[in-house]
């Protein structure tokens, strides 16, 4: 039964968004990368460790700890505990389930943090274990992990509806040109459409630049009630409504939509909101086909209208449709379950107006989205989130 009555998040808010510097390659732990992330909120919060009474944590490299082994690195002691191990919709449930805590007064405070490294052999052993299906149907054959997957769903999505690769790669040059004004980004050079077109293809129609380059780092924030910021001088910004689905549409033969389009009118009902008043949008881009499922499946445009939609606009910071202002995962990196994190954490300094170069005008309501856990043939977790300004 559809549940129809939704308690709202009123008086929740997530403050002191923080990355830790992404790179390529790293010798350190996931747990050394989690660990600066916690000390950046800390530091930037103006709070004690102590002061942390909850903790949600997701990684896909910091085995054989879990988040229980973590309280006891960093010298947490906290009475709300979770693991959230849902690749790019990790932070979407780790917001949902931290807000409902605070709410209740489960926790006062809790960090909602994502971090991965990525040695030279991380991303091998990361594919090896990622799933029964990989483990089976994947990686014996030597295929690229999500690679060949991806490119079955995006052969399909661009015959079924008429959408060419200069289509997606509009999506892929304009992050790149947001990411040149991100410090932070590992991707440091300009990107034409001729460029794209010509690159190498990895499992046709993926292309190289279609692909997010796994790298080391961490994304947090924290999650509190509005009292509880106010007491700390902490500027915060408004949680209006989230949505998660898990295996949606099942029955599709292959996947063109995600469970976003199941409950994206109680997402926009909840906020009290319409699509159009959006400031700025933050989709999970594993792939660009991805990110145009979600302009969809989001309420941006109909179904099958992904490719008119992005040719209609200016997808860039100062252009009328600002999406993936850091530069998202195609540009910054993915730095494993900190790429579910990206959007969101950029997306809160949209709206605190903390987000320096990448900063939208007069940016006050944004939504940030999440996609991931790809098996067999669809990627299974999807979420999204919107949230507004102290002003608002």
């Amino acid at each position: 039964m559809k549940n129809s009555l939704r308690i709202p998040y009123d008086g929740v808010v997530m403050a002191a968004p923080v990355t830790i510097p992404y790179r390529r390659y790293s010798i350190d732990s996931a747990q050394w990368w989690i660990g600066r992330a916690l000390g950046a909120l800390v530091a930037q919060a103006g709070i004690k460790p102590s002061d942390i009474d909850g903790l949600c944590v997701s990684s896909f490299t910091m085995g054989p700890d879990s988040g229980i082994g973590l309280t006891q690195h960093f010298g947490l002691c906290v009475r709300w505990l979770d693991s959230i191990p849902l690749g790019g919709a990790s932070a979407i449930a780790a917001l949902r389930r931290a807000a409902r805590a605070v709410q209740a007064h489960d926790a006062d405070i809790v960090a909602c943090v994502a971090g991965d490294t990525n040695h030279v052999d991380s991303f091998r052993l990361t594919l090896e274990n990622f799933s029964r299906f990989n483990q089976d149907a994947v990686y014996p054959y030597g295929a690229g992990g999500a690679n060949s997957s991806f490119a079955l769903i995006a052969r399909n999505y661009m015959r079924t509806f008429g959408v060419t690769r200069e289509d997606l790669g509009r999506i892929a040059v304009s992050q790149r040109a947001n990411a040149l004004r991100n410090p932070n980004a590992l991707m440091k050079a300009t990107l034409t459409i001729e460029q794209y077109l010509a690159a190498r293809p990895i499992s046709d129609p993926i292309h190289l630049f279609d692909c997010v380059m796994p790298c080391a780092g961490a994304e947090a924030f924290l999650v509190m009630r509005d009292e509880t910021a106010a007491s700390l001088g902490l500027a915060g910004a408004r949680l209006l409504s989230t949505i998660e689905r898990h295996n949606a549409f099942a029955e599709d033969p292959m996947q063109v939509r995600g469970g976003w389009a199941m409950d994206v009118g109680e997402l926009y009902a909840m906020a009290g909101v319409k699509p159009d008043e959006l400031d700025f949008v933050q989709t999970y881009d594993d792939y660009p086909v991805i990110t145009m499922m979600q302009f969809e499946d989001l309420g941006f445009c109909g179904k099958g209208e992904g490719a008119a939609f992005v040719r209609q606009h200016d997808l860039t910071i100062d252009g009328d449709f600002p999406h993936n202002t850091s530069g998202g995962q195609l540009s910054v990196g993915q730095a494993g379950a900190a790429g579910a994190y990206l959007g969101l954490v950029e997306g809160l300094r949209q709206v605190l107006g903390t987000a320096g170069s990448t900063q939208v005008k007069d940016a006050n309501l944004g939504l940030a989205s999440g996609f991931g856990m790809i098996n067999y043939d669809r990627g299974l977790a999807s979420g999204a989130a919107i949230f507004a300004g102290p002003s608002r």
